[in-house]
């Protein structure tokens, strides 16, 4: 379970504050898997990020107690100055996995060739994004954070992508941001819409789109 205690999220921009998150209190219940749906600037991937670690809330808590991936095909957390493998053997320590193992499939699922041990600097963006995806897939969580993104590259690599995906969440929930309400029917068996700084919960996924919809009208 993933839980929200009285969490608070703006940021402070010229014309005032933008809040994201007012003072929210929810629950992610494991064994679901959630669509986030909300308007443009909303704050669905600031809210993804928050549940992932890699941004803090302003006040609150959030608490988990199942293993939460980082946004997959998020590059934007490697160092850019290490090599590609150096970066995967640094996350595969962290999380207390088989360095050589993960090590392996990144290299045999992402197909960067050389670049692997050449720093991340260099990579194009498609390039630090496969890094990024075949490194979340080489290592199980019991939740997948998807911030639009479940495919990159050509259609091969994209076929590829989306049966290493399918695979995983056989056995893991999901929270899943994206602006195609099929990608949403599809994976998704709840629903929440972010708006005003509120986290509206939703047990049909097809209110929540419902939801979502009214909110562009």
């Amino acid at each position: 379970m993933i839980r929200f205690k009285n969490v608070s999220k703006f940021f402070k921009t010229q014309s005032g504050k933008k809040i994201i998150l007012d003072h929210v209190n929810c629950e992610f219940q494991s064994g679901y898997s959630y669509g986030l749906l909300g308007v443009n600037g909303a704050g669905k991937s600031t809210t993804i990020r928050m549940i992932a670690g890699t941004m803090l809330a302003n006040s609150g808590t959030i608490t988990k107690d199942v293993r939460v991936s980082w946004p997959l095909g998020l590059s934007s957390g490697f160092n850019p100055f290490m090599t590609g493998r150096a970066n995967v053997h640094f996350v595969a320590r962290a999380y207390g996995e088989d360095v050589r193992r993960v090590s392996r499939f990144v290299e045999e699922f992402a197909e960067l060739g050389d670049y692997l041990d050449a720093p991340v600097r260099t990579y194009s963006s498609g390039m630090g994004a496969r890094l990024a995806f075949g490194l979340s897939m080489a290592i199980e969580f019991e939740c997948y954070l998807v911030d639009e993104v479940l495919a990159v590259g050509d259609a091969r690599f994209q076929e590829r992508c989306r049966v290493a995906f399918e695979s995983r969440r056989k056995n893991s929930d999901i929270i899943m941001v994206s602006h195609s309400m099929g990608m949403i029917k599809t994976h998704c068996d709840k629903g929440m819409v972010l708006v005003d700084g509120r986290l509206i919960v939703f047990d049909e996924v097809e209110q929540a789109i419902e939801a979502y919809y009214r909110l562009n009208r």
